[in-house]
């Protein structure tokens, strides 16, 4: 998963697994934490309130009456009401209700829900929004502050003059860098980032991103960015407006004190409920199930075993000009059982078969060379899928293509060749001797289609490839010679060979021991 450069949302960023979260809950994660990790010096009065569209359904649990019913403040002061589904460029957008009264905001928000809106040349649904208390401030009283975390360091940005004219703050705004592991004090932020702001407001700002620095640290936020925050005449600090992600990998150290977050998908991509379902399946298991759908629409579908893999053959389709064809990126990988490889590629036949197109489409079933994933046990929950959408799958004109290599892959193609000819399906299978991405332009028509293997001998050998000729003005140096009183070289791995496992798992670790025993290692 990528994630954005808070100030261009098209520009990615970082390595980690981020994921955003919503307006909402990012603040009441605020107002649950930064009392505790302030010593009670900052915290948030109200992290308001969420509308969903259950506020169109009289039977449903979120109608108006029940929202009253469970935020009375919402009667007793002035609102804000914005849309919160993870939308930059709100407030040019004309997406913000200010200073308004509950009856105000409630028909503003009905005015809206479930419409499509255009901002910033994205369409999609307004499903959500948020209600919070109106604050009234100056312009002058607004800061833009914001927190990111590098490979090697956390980064804070912070401009003295915040708002939605905020313009380009990485040119604008004052920095300072946090090596990993290490604190910072509130002189260090007064003296780097706090130089601009009146100084009987520097001690109480400099204290205030102490602690929210604190915040992020702890609930292992990747991307904070609060602007404007509201530096009242009495000192009182108020975030108004709030964009932030987290680090998901980071669930089994905080996902207590992060409570129940909704992971919301970006604006203008609807949540479709077969990724909830592969999201939900695959937190159930050991195994690694991804699913996000680009294209519900289209051609070039792809079942990739492995994470790499799974980014190769994406890149593969896009680079052979079919980029706009590509239908859903996502893996499964980790050795996932039978049943739950069925229940992924069904999930995958499902939204192929829902449109057709007049020109058909294609499945590439791909993967490097598996470790511990046993790809006969994998390819018999395809084959039942298959089996399930045979007819289906020839009325959609869907072409299927196979390279698969690993544990027991032999067994595992000649199962689905036996099916496919059973089927009538017409799968190409193709094993190690096929490089990993070839099946990609033969699928597409770009390639000539090379013969299939012969399933009926042993393992494949290698893909044979043509060496690229190269002028080379110097001899290659040497290799380095062996330590001395070695008995192996420093490259190559011999029986004497030790290898150290850090986290044990028996069962992955047999596997990778069977795999090498099988190559001859």
């Amino acid at each position: 998963f990528l994630w954005s450069c808070p100030h261009n949302p098209e520009e990615p960023r970082a390595v980690m697994s981020v994921k955003s979260i919503r307006e909402q809950e990012g603040k009441a994660l605020l107002k649950r934490w930064l009392p505790e990790l302030s010593n009670n010096q900052f915290g948030l009065d109200c992290a308001g309130c969420l509308v969903t569209p259950e506020v169109l359904d009289n039977t449903s649990g979120g109608t108006w009456d029940i929202i009253l019913q469970k935020n009375p403040w919402l009667t007793t002061s002035k609102l804000v009401a914005k849309p919160d589904q993870v939308i930059g460029g709100r407030g040019k957008a004309g997406l913000i209700a200010v200073n308004k009264s509950f009856e105000e905001v409630k028909a503003w928000i009905n005015e809206r829900m479930c419409k499509e809106k255009t901002v910033a040349g994205i369409t999609g649904q307004l499903t959500h929004f948020i209600i919070e208390p109106f604050v009234p401030h100056d312009q002058s009283e607004e800061y833009y502050v914001c927190m990111q975390s590098h490979r090697y360091k956390d980064e804070i940005f912070f401009y003295h003059e915040g708002g939605v004219d905020v313009g380009d703050v990485d040119s604008k705004a004052s920095k300072l860098a946090i090596p990993t592991g290490l604190d910072i004090s509130a002189d260090m932020i007064r003296s780097q980032l706090l130089t601009k702001v009146p100084s009987g407001k520097q001690q109480s700002v400099a204290l205030f991103i102490k602690s929210l620095y604190s915040v992020y640290k702890e609930l292992h936020f990747a991307y904070l960015e609060i602007n404007p925050v509201a530096v009242l005449s009495n000192n009182k600090i108020v975030p108004l407006d709030l964009v932030a992600k987290i680090d998901e990998t980071a669930a089994f150290l905080c996902a207590q004190k992060w409570g129940e977050l909704d992971w919301p998908s970006p604006f203008g991509r609807a949540a479709y409920p077969e990724e909830a379902f592969i999201r939900d399946l695959d937190g159930k298991t050991g195994a690694s199930l991804k699913l996000t759908v680009l294209n519900d629409k289209g051609r070039v579908w792809t079942m990739v075993a492995g994470g790499g893999a799974s980014v190769v053959y994406s890149d593969t389709v896009a680079d052979y000009g079919y980029g706009a064809e590509l239908a859903n990126y996502g893996e499964y990988s980790g050795a996932p059982t039978t049943e739950e490889t069925f229940a992924y590629a069904k999930t995958l036949l499902t939204m192929m078969c829902r449109y057709k197109h007049p020109e058909g489409k294609f499945l590439i079933i791909g993967g490097g060379i598996a470790n511990f994933t046993d790809v006969a046990a994998t390819f018999t929950g395809l084959i039942k899928a298959l089996g399930m959408f045979a007819d289906q799958i020839k009325e959609n004109k869907i072409q299927i293509w196979c390279r698969r290599a690993g544990p027991n892959y032999l067994e595992g193609l000649k199962k689905l060749k036996i099916a496919s000819d059973k089927l009538g399906l017409g799968i190409k299978v193709y094993g190690p001797e096929t490089h990993i991405t070839a099946v990609v332009p033969m699928a597409l028509g770009l390639s000539p289609v090379l013969p299939e293997p012969d399933l009926s001998g042993g393992p494949a050998p290698p893909p044979k490839r043509d060496l690229i000729p190269v002028k080379v003005k110097k001899a290659p140096k040497p290799q380095t010679p062996s330590p001395k009183d070695e008995k192996h070289t420093i490259v190559t791995a011999t029986p004497e060979t030790r290898s150290i496992v850090y986290g044990m798992q028996n069962r992955a670790v047999q596997g990778m021991l069977d795999f090498d025993f099988m190559c001859k290692r």
